[in-house]
């Protein structure tokens, strides 16, 4: 592990023992219950100890000493078990806390991250850090908690028990110690560099699963099985061999201490038989030392085991932090407008807009709506007809130049409020996992259920809503199958519908609807859109005949515009899409 990665690493711990230090009164009650179980753990062998040498031969033993030492030993054990039951207890609500806390933060930051990351990062490796690297988190963060403080207590205790009983002994004990350290040391920093590389792998494979089944119709329509199956092999066997290196390393902590903690208390009992026959030790301290020496060693192997899965935790760790640590969408203006039932008028002054620097796609355009026209925006694949409306919308903002809506520059507006005031039905549908009627309400969560039906009817939704098991209360999902694509577009429009916004963006809204019920929902958007200033992408020319303004784009640019009769005259690039769309 080299010095970028400590560092990351150091980073990262800092992090966490901050997320922790809310809960300081659970962390101290942790420390004194982990206190008050290594007092008593280290009490008993004295117990014991004195126990043996109260039985000095045949004939010469104790009974009444030995009897009230078994049960205090008995009441120590019990005390202890108890101790570490309710410290146990603590320890849990103290990680799952964290976690619960960190799980809450990562989905707000996603909540508010930009477009711009979706579309860069794949699905399944935001899930992976949300689910997987979160619980592999929890987990070593449990048994850091569970064992890293009895153990270090542990450590501390017994080397002080033994210089009380026998300094001479207690050297040899310390002396060795070092090993059992230099061991640990040794495969604790090999570990973390793959346990991370693990975390990265298991994310792409997350990902790639995720990728799969969501397309598994795309997938067996192409024959494309053999392939999927190669490629996820691949991504498998790079995890595997990852996995196997990292559990690897870290299976070697246990057996390796071990032996250096063997080699330990060899060394202890030769030396303490050693001097028992000097008569500098009696036998039952001997019995004590070497129950201490066991104690003080087996901490070492513990402390090992968890400092490996802390690796691992760290690891982890780092991903989450790392999704919490994106850049969030740039917030709105201390003195941004609340945006309030808007008029309508949009200009887009000399704008210009590219998801990559090096790569251009709308430049220097001008466009000026006024309020309650409907304005289509028509033209090949790729040539920017979605990016316009992600720009209105905001969901990325324009490099050069500004759009305005009612005179104001959309970044001097509140995203809420202006996103508020704009009814969007997009080409992709999206349904939650909720009943019918909870989904169109989605807009308008008030809404009273004769609004929704009436909202349902405008979109020609209601027919086939009161067919399904439970009408309304049906309970859908955006991959279930129990709705066609066109059913689920309606549903969106039904969305829209309820909400009557001031302004209205279809794009490709009826893409996937039958040609008899798109023109109900044509006759339905007519009457919607009369005094909404609307924007309407669309590839089948007949159903923007009717706009005040289309707007003709090709490679991010207006080359032409006007209303359908002026661009047929025209005969330019309007002229061939309708021409190639209607010639017989």
């Amino acid at each position: 592990m080299d010095k970028k990665e400590t560092g990351v690493q150091m980073q990262t711990l800092r992090r966490v023992l901050q997320d922790l230090k809310h809960d300081w009164f659970r962390l101290v009650l942790t420390l004194l219950l982990a206190v008050l179980t290594v007092a008593l753990t280290l009490w008993v062998p004295i117990l014991v100890g004195n126990a043996i040498d109260g039985i000095k031969g045949a004939g010469f033993v104790d009974f009444d000493a030995v009897t009230r030492i078994l049960l205090t030993i008995g009441i120590s054990v019990a005390v202890t078990a108890l101790a570490q039951w309710v410290m146990s207890i603590v320890q849990n609500k103290i990680v799952y806390e964290v976690v619960e806390d960190i799980r809450n933060r990562a989905i707000e930051r996603l909540e508010h991250l930009p477009l711009a990351y979706f579309d860069s990062h794949p699905t399944g490796v935001t899930i992976s850090r949300m689910i997987s690297d979160v619980d592999q988190f929890a987990d070593g963060l449990l048994m850091g908690f569970t064992q890293l403080f009895t153990g270090v207590l542990t450590i501390i205790g017994t080397l002080i028990m033994m210089l009380r009983i026998h300094p001479g002994i207690t050297v040899v004990v310390f002396v060795m110690t070092p090993l059992s350290l230099f061991v640990a040391a040794f495969i604790a920093k090999r570990t973390y560099t793959m346990f991370r590389v693990q975390a990265e792998t298991r994310a792409a494979q997350t990902a790639m699963i995720n990728e799969t089944i969501t397309n598994q119709k795309v997938v067996q329509a192409f024959g494309h099985e053999q392939l999927t199956m190669d490629e996820f092999d691949a991504v498998n066997r790079e995890l595997e061999t990852a996995s196997r290196k990292a559990t690897f390393y870290s299976s070697l902590t246990n057996p390796c201490t071990r032996f250096v903690n063997a080699l330990v208390y060899a060394a202890v009992g030769v030396t303490g038989a050693l001097a028992a026959i000097r008569g500098s030790i009696s036998v039952g301290q001997l019995s004590t030392f070497l129950s201490y020496a066991n104690q003080y060693t087996k901490p070492f192997n513990e402390i090992s085991g968890v400092v490996t899965e802390l690796q691992n935790a760290l690891a982890c760790a780092d991903h989450v932090y790392a999704l919490i640590d994106e850049a969030a969408e740039s917030p709105d203006q201390p003195d941004a407008l609340e945006l309030q039932q808007a008029e309508g008028t949009v200009r887009f002054d000399d704008i210009s807009f590219s998801y990559t620097p090096e790569r251009p796609l709308i430049s220097h355009c001008s466009i000026d709506v006024r309020p309650g026209q409907r304005v289509a925006i028509v033209g090949p694949t790729g040539c920017g007809k979605t990016t316009l409306i992600n720009l209105i919308m905001r969901f990325y903002d324009v490099n050069d130049g500004a759009i305005r809506i009612d005179g104001h520059d959309l970044r001097d507006l509140t995203r809420s409020s202006l996103r508020t005031q704009i009814g969007m039905v997009l080409q992709e549908t999206w349904l939650k996992a909720a009943t019918v009627r909870e989904n169109i309400r989605m807009g308008m969560p008030d809404a009273t259920d004769e609004q929704v039906i009436a909202a349902a009817k405008a979109a020609h939704a209601h027919s086939f809503i009161k067919r399904l098991p439970q009408g309304y209360d049906t309970v859908i999902s955006d991959k279930n199958g129990a709705l066609s694509q066109g059913q689920r577009q309606l549903l969106c429009i039904a969305r829209v519908m309820l909400c009557l916004p001031p302004m209205l963006i279809l794009d490709e809204a009826t893409s996937s609807i039958d040609t008899r019920t798109e023109q109900k929902i044509q006759s339905a958007f007519q009457k919607l859109m009369q005094g909404r200033t609307s924007f309407i992408v669309a590839h089948r020319l007949s159903t923007i005949q009717e706009a005040d303004l289309i707007l003709v784009m090709k490679d991010g640019q207006i080359i032409e515009q006007g209303n359908h009769e002026s661009l047929l005259r025209l005969g330019g690039f309007y002229a061939n899409l309708h021409q190639s769309q209607f010639a017989h």
